[in-house]
């Protein structure tokens, strides 16, 4: 019966390289996510490997310690790793200080009390059930970015691994004499490699799931952003400015949109190079996303033209916004690209509930090209007195 129990175990090892060697060869290039869930698996199995070989070792020699104790840091460190990849999934930062400190003390404790058979079951088991909690936990948080249904496939392949380890851990550490070994014909083993075996086609599908996600949101970022400069292009801004204008509109707070059309450009990609004229548009991009305030909408319009919509923003906070962007863009275009660099502007207000996006442009647009007529480097608003820059 043992000779079962070490054949699923070899099944397992071996699915498990599989996944190993297959994912990198299914993603292709991925980002750091998907990095992170690759190597956990790869550890995952070195550790399976191991821990069968340390088998075939003189039991309680310094071979069995030391290939033993490097399966559980192989385990143990998997977790950490997919815990990590599964948060930056889920849209949040990767936080490994905890799981990183209980592999390594669970490492340390199961090498320095190997000779001690309850404590070190009890010790590994429980500690890696700790860790599966941890990383199911993960999963159950609520994402900070929309995500699929593969973390509860996740989640409940986290759960049955746990429960059947947490239960090994429990028999070894306080009654060795129903379970004396890993191969041991006892129920929780069969129950474990068939767990085991189930779960490990699960987090292959949930990996795969996750990271199918993670690359159609790529795309639509992609296909959301103007490629040169990171803002939204402008099919993505004018959706978006349209879903702020509705919002706009019922709850009847303020809107402004700011057409910018930077001076001269024309003369930079003459006099200075094409290249010169993208490092300027990037420039400008990027003040604009350091001027803005959260939730503001940038985009690049078309050519050297980007616009803005500041929704809850009447005409004072929109003429705030004007300053603090030519502030940036006097400090910082000189040095980022050897020349000064000035833009014309004109601000447009939502007046009505009846006032639509398109007539906010149209006016914005014309006040833009009144500033333009009137010598450059200047805003202009379409109500009340014009306003010089600063």
């Amino acid at each position: 019966m043992q000779n079962h129990i070490a054949a699923l175990l070899a099944a397992l090892t071996i699915n498990l390289f599989t996944m190993a060697i297959a994912l990198p060869l299914v993603m292709g290039r991925v980002n750091e996510a998907a990095r992170r869930a690759q190597w956990g698996v790869v550890l995952h199995a070195a550790g399976w490997g191991l821990l069968l070989l340390s088998g075939q070792m003189d039991s309680g020699g310094w071979a069995d310690r030391l290939l033993s104790s490097a399966s559980m840091a192989c385990i143990s460190g998997s977790l950490v790793l997919l815990g990590t990849a599964f948060d930056l999934w889920c849209g949040r930062a990767a936080s490994d200080r905890w799981p990183l400190f209980i592999a390594v003390v669970m490492t340390l404790g199961y090498a320095l009390g190997f000779s001690n058979y309850q404590f070190r079951v009890a010790w590994a088991n429980g500690l890696l059930a700790l860790q599966m909690v941890m990383v199911a936990a993960v999963l159950i948080r609520q994402p900070a970015q929309p995500v699929g249904r593969w973390r509860w496939v996740l989640v409940v392949s986290l759960t049955g691994q746990m429960v059947v380890t947490a239960w090994r851990g429990t028999l070894g550490g306080f009654y060795p004499e129903s379970f004396p070994s890993f191969f041991f014909p006892h129920p929780v083993n069969y129950a474990f490699v068939v767990i085991a075996n189930a779960t490990t086609v699960l987090s292959l599908v949930g990996i795969l799931l996750a990271h199918r996600d993670e690359a159609a949101r790529a795309l639509e970022r992609l296909a959301s952003l103007d490629g040169l400069t990171g803002v939204f292009n402008r099919r993505a801004w004018l959706a978006h400015a349209q879903t702020e204008m509705a919002v706009s509109v019922r709850y009847d707070h303020p809107l402004a949109v700011l057409m910018i059309d930077l001076d001269h450009f024309k003369q930079i990609n003459d006099t200075r190079g094409h290249e010169a004229g993208d490092r300027a548009l990037q420039s400008v991009a990027r003040a604009l996303q350091r001027s803005v305030r959260t939730g503001d909408l940038v985009g690049r319009y078309g050519g050297e033209e980007f616009c803005v919509l500041m929704n809850h923003a009447d005409s004072a906070a929109a003429v705030a916004f004007d300053h603090r962007l030519r502030q940036h863009m006097a400090h910082t275009a000189t040095r980022e690209l050897g020349f000064e660099l000035t833009y014309s502007a004109g601000i447009a207000m939502r007046l009505s509930p009846a006032d639509t996006l398109e007539a906010i442009l149209r006016r914005a647009d014309a006040t833009l090209y009144r500033a333009k007529a009137q010598g450059r480097d200047r805003t202009l608003t379409d109500v009340g007195p014009h306003l010089l820059a600063a």
